[in-house]
């Protein structure tokens, strides 16, 4: 998680920060705190920074990094920070936050003033296991403080959000994302740039990037598929869905790869401006596709991107999802 580094290591977010900074150190917090924003975040870090900030020794607003709680909880061994987990991966049902909330809250913490737990996913829980956590958030005992995470809100019950306290994580800008890189990787501009816009304003994604040579191995293959794709045969266009579809997990970093390559290629045609595409590298290939590829065709193959995605997460054949994306590429 890059904890021990504090809230420095969550690029961003100054305001939210400096709140909960504040809430720490005078001891005021709510007992219930919604943490609303996309996968990648950023958000659970700073909920666990957050809860190591209340149960630190030095009450600074922030954790010191240095004192028993502390260290205790950089270990993941501080046994007043609950993390509320679920074992199947879609829901989260109403026995897990029995056993691990509801029913664990009303003993009195181990060592701490408080008894914090952060209910990851909290998206997930089933109407029951919602139902079993408003009567803990109606009457909650003085040490207990409840942090949902949340990649959408909607879901939740009315009466849940109206006794929380939301803190919505929206995306960074690409800018303060890519200095992040630039500063605590050390990569260059160039690449900083592009793992942002991949992320989409998500520090935890662009540092899973950052973190991850085999990932600039699939930029460069995403590309190479791409530069290829104009006139390419049937044959071909099923061997390389078969190899985009080989990993569903992998797939979803291609189309993003596709959507950064023709967003350039349709911000070149627009303005023939090659200085402000994020491909820089690629300039003479996206000159050549913007120069044979219509603005319809270019929109087709974007709406196309966003389309397979769909498909996907619908549970559609990947291999079919991919041979279709790729027939409108090459014939646009």
């Amino acid at each position: 998680m890059g904890i021990a580094k504090g809230y420095e290591s969550i690029a961003g977010y100054k305001d939210i920060k400096a709140m909960l900074k504040r809430t720490a150190k005078m001891d005021k917090g709510f007992h219930a705190y919604i943490f609303n924003g996309e996968p990648g975040c950023g958000k659970g870090t700073l909920a666990y920074l957050f809860a190591m900030a209340l149960l630190c020794k030095e009450r600074t607003g922030e954790p010191c990094m240095e004192c028993s709680s502390c260290k205790k909880a950089l270990s993941g061994n501080q046994p007043d920070i609950i993390r509320v987990k679920h074992e199947k991966p879609d829901s989260l049902g109403v026995d897990e936050i029995r056993k691990q909330l509801v029913d664990d809250i009303y003993i009195k913490p181990f060592e701490s003033e408080y008894k914090i737990y952060i209910v990851e996913d909290a998206s997930l829980m089933t109407p029951q296991a919602q139902n079993a956590i408003l009567k803990t958030l109606e009457e909650p005992p003085v040490y207990g403080i409840i942090i949902l995470l949340t990649d959408n809100m909607d879901v939740l019950l009315p009466t849940i959000v109206s006794r929380c306290n939301t803190i919505t994580f929206n995306p960074l800008s690409d800018d303060v994302v890519s200095e992040y890189l630039i500063n605590e990787f050390h990569i260059s501009e160039y690449y900083a740039k592009i793992y942002a816009a991949f992320a989409m304003g998500k520090i935890g994604v662009a540092r899973k990037i950052a973190e991850s040579p085999e990932f600039h191995e699939k930029l460069q293959e995403g590309i190479h598929f791409i530069k290829n794709s104009q006139g390419m045969s049937s044959t071909q266009r099923i061997d390389i869905a078969k190899k985009l579809a080989a990993n569903k997990k992998e797939i979803y970093d291609y189309l993003e790869i596709f959507t950064i390559w023709f967003r350039d290629v349709l911000y070149y045609k627009a303005t023939m401006d090659a200085e402000e595409i994020i491909l820089k590298e690629e300039r003479s290939a996206i000159k050549k596709r913007a120069s044979v590829s219509s603005y319809e065709g270019l929109q087709k193959i974007i709406d196309a991107i966003y389309t397979a995605r769909m498909r996907l997460k619908a549970n559609v054949n990947p291999e079919l999802v991919m041979e279709l994306l790729l027939m409108t590429i090459s014939e646009n």
